[in-house]
């Protein structure tokens, strides 16, 4: 599965987080609005009560009578409560300076006593302890100890949303591949169609709309299957029945009178011409399906079709480097490709063709070179020399003599080979036709 922004996957998996982060936000904004905040104005007005309370000699009760409380027992009481006042100079006010202020409570704490006071929180030895500055008591400062807010406090509701978030995620994945692999399933099915191969059915499983998906390509593969069943049996009966007769007439040339030798010649290498553009039409159709493969020396297949291809008449200069491995592929279908790159450099060349071999730097591919001596190609018809039944003498390499499908056959081998071919005009005069296959096993 690959886990990338632009697949469906990544971007289900990048939506899920972000609106599981979204959520989290909300949840903590909700949380410090809804109930966070009114606990902090409660406790800050408890808390403004007390310093009123020890700054004033009366008490105020609800029923507007008022409580005399005497310096001794207000200190009594606001120890209960857990306050100290301690000196702004003593050594026991130190860690005020080290407080972080905030500025919520000290706004509040500011209308509610009706003087400057800055508020600031400190993470004590055993719990956060808050500190308050009035100039309502400028000797003093006063220390709230928050016993019961401890920092272990924090710690549960921050694992708790690692763990929240972590159980998305991993719920959001596991939902998303199980949803994917049908996909995946019908990718490599597609890539099979694409070599030329037959897939097997593929289970309708998944969602509604993949499951249709998934129906119609059943349907579709199945279609072009028997499309090329049908095409092969009628293109082997079309070359029963032609070569049946040219055989025949062939037969009837050759018994001919003496005096008609030169009317047989000619007929003889018409049958001939006919008979190898029916090769060549099978040849094309054999080559849409993709074959057993073998791992091969890529340099000794070169020199048999050297070997085959030249003679006493046609050499074939030939330049092998070496080669650290084996390309994997049908030893027939590309000594094919090679023939037909050989014979079309011969037929548009002047006489000279050239074999060459190697290896590519980090020695993961190989190629190989068919060069001739010929005038070349223009640049504008480089993608039309590769096109089936193309023929004209624009084209230098679409083969007028012959069916327009020879180098149409190497291209469609090249490419179920998993090559590239490479053609450019070489600065000397003449084609330079490269083809570069992947190497599938190092030699050691």
């Amino acid at each position: 599965m690959r886990l990338s922004p632009k697949s469906t996957f990544g971007r289900t998996l990048i939506l899920l987080a972000g609106l599981l982060i979204a959520s989290q936000i909300f949840s903590y904004l909700t949380i410090v609005n809804y109930a966070l905040l009114p606990s902090i104005q409660q406790f800050n007005r408890i808390l403004s009560y007390e310093v009123k309370l020890m700054l004033n000699d009366e008490l105020a009760m609800p029923d507007d009578q008022c409580v005399h409380l005497d310096r001794p027992l207000r200190r009594k009481l606001l120890e209960e409560l857990g306050l100290t006042l301690i000196a702004p100079n003593s050594e026991a006010a130190k860690p005020f300076d080290d407080a972080m202020h905030i500025g919520y409570l000290s706004e509040q704490m500011t209308k509610d006593l009706g003087s400057p006071t800055d508020v600031r929180l400190l993470l004590g030895a055993d719990s956060y302890v808050l500190w308050l500055k009035t100039d309502a008591m400028p000797n003093f400062l006063m220390r709230v100890p928050l016993s019961e807010l401890q920092e272990e406090d924090f710690a549960p509701l921050f694992r708790y949303s690692l763990i929240i978030a972590f159980l998305v995620i991993a719920g959001g994945w596991l939902f998303i591949r199980i949803q994917n692999r049908p996909l995946m399933e019908l990718e490599q099915a597609a890539l099979m169609v694409g070599r030329g191969e037959t897939p097997p059915q593929l289970p309708e499983q998944g969602a509604s709309e993949i499951r249709s998906v998934t129906k119609a390509f059943n349907q579709m593969s199945q279609g072009i299957k028997q499309l090329e069943e049908d095409r092969a049996l009628l293109m082997a009966g079309v070359s029963h029945d032609l070569r049946t007769p040219l055989t025949r007439i062939r037969l009837a040339t050759e018994m001919m009178s003496p005096e008609d030798s030169y009317l047989a010649e000619s007929m003889i290498t018409d049958t001939e011409e006919c008979n190898a553009i029916i090769s060549q039409f099978m040849d094309y159709l054999k080559s849409t399906k993709k074959q057993e493969e073998e791992e091969l020396d890529l340099n000794t297949l070169l020199l048999d079709v050297a070997h085959t291809e030249g003679g006493y008449s046609k050499t074939i200069e030939q330049q092998l480097g070496e080669i650290p491995g084996t390309v994997s592929a049908n030893a027939v279908a590309l000594k094919r490709a090679v023939a037909n790159l050989v014979v079309n450099a011969q037929r548009y060349g002047n006489g000279w063709v050239k074999i060459s071999s190697g290896a590519s730097v980090d020695r993961k591919s190989a190629w190989f070179c068919v060069e001739d001596d010929g005038p070349g190609i223009a640049p504008d018809q480089v993608t039309k020399m590769f096109q089936p039944l193309t023929r004209g003498d624009s084209a230098r390499g679409s083969e007028a003599e012959g069916t327009g499908l020879g180098l149409a056959i190497v291209k469609r081998i090249v490419d179920q080979h998993d090559g590239v071919i490479l053609v450019r005009n070489r600065s000397e005069g003449g084609l330079r036709v490269e083809v570069t296959l992947p190497l599938h096993k190092l030699k050691l």
